[in-house]
């Protein structure tokens, strides 16, 4: 289950991240609802997989999935950088994240 709010948690916080960028261009309130309910929604489940998973686990796979979903979101949709180092960086999270996880 705490994968799971993992997941969830992880997803909401690109959601958020995506209104931020918008509210950040137009200032209404449906961008707003869509910022803060993303990263209201992203630590509500972030705080309820605690009960199931180590706090430095849970938060390192929230932090890595939602950077890299972040990153990916910007550069598909808003036409951010995809040059070699950017996508090398995506890889050393990924790594890094997988890392933590198996050798926790």
């Amino acid at each position: 289950m705490g994968w799971l709010f993992i997941l969830i948690a992880a997803m909401a916080e690109i959601v958020g991240v995506v209104g931020l960028r918008f509210y950040s261009q137009k200032k209404t309130l449906r961008n707003l609802l869509i910022y803060i309910g993303g990263f209201g929604t992203s630590f509500a489940f972030l705080y309820a997989s605690f009960n199931y998973l180590q706090l430095s686990i849970a938060y390192v796979v929230w932090v890595g999935i939602g950077t890299l979903g972040a990153v990916l979101v910007n550069m598909i949709f808003f036409g951010e950088s995809k040059n070699f180092a950017r996508i090398a960086s995506i890889f050393a999270i990924i790594i890094g994240v997988a890392g933590l996880k198996a050798f926790a």
